[in-house]
């Protein structure tokens, strides 16, 4: 069997919200070609969460993209959306009645383990993982 490293999916974005969509379907045949698909609920919301925060909330020069990489890991997955904006990502306690301000709580409950980190080059990495999956970031 080949190793997690050549399965890795990696995908460019623009900042455009249905780009978000679009990566949603992409994480799902994914998810469907590992043989994942009991995760795609909770996958799919995730990324759909780590994403939207991306596009929202890193200023970044006009023309840079958000990558998007998913990885089989074991019996589950591993998915990361890179940015070029240092700004950490920060879970807060929306007000009552919000419409926003869930995103990373929600991220929170579903996943089994996340967090961010530095990348090669400007800005960071958010991830998730789900599974019973053992391994740093």
């Amino acid at each position: 069997m080949s190793g997690t490293a050549d399965r890795t999916v990696v995908r460019r974005w623009s900042r455009h919200p249905r780009c978000v969509s679009l990566a949603r379907a992409e994480l799902r045949t994914a998810l469907a070609g590992w043989g994942l698909s009991e995760w795609e609920e909770s996958a799919v919301l995730v990324l759909s969460e780590l994403l939207t925060n991306a596009g929202q909330h890193a200023r970044v020069s006009p023309g840079r993209k958000i990558e998007t990489r998913f990885r089989p890991l074991g019996d589950g997955v591993r998915i990361e959306v890179h940015d070029a904006s240092d700004v950490p990502p920060r879970p807060r306690e929306p007000e009552p009645g919000a419409c926003g301000g869930r995103g990373l709580v929600l991220v929170g409950a579903l996943a089994d383990r996340w967090g961010y980190g530095t990348r090669r080059g400007p800005g960071k990495v958010v991830w998730a993982e789900f599974g019973s999956v053992k391994l740093a970031p």
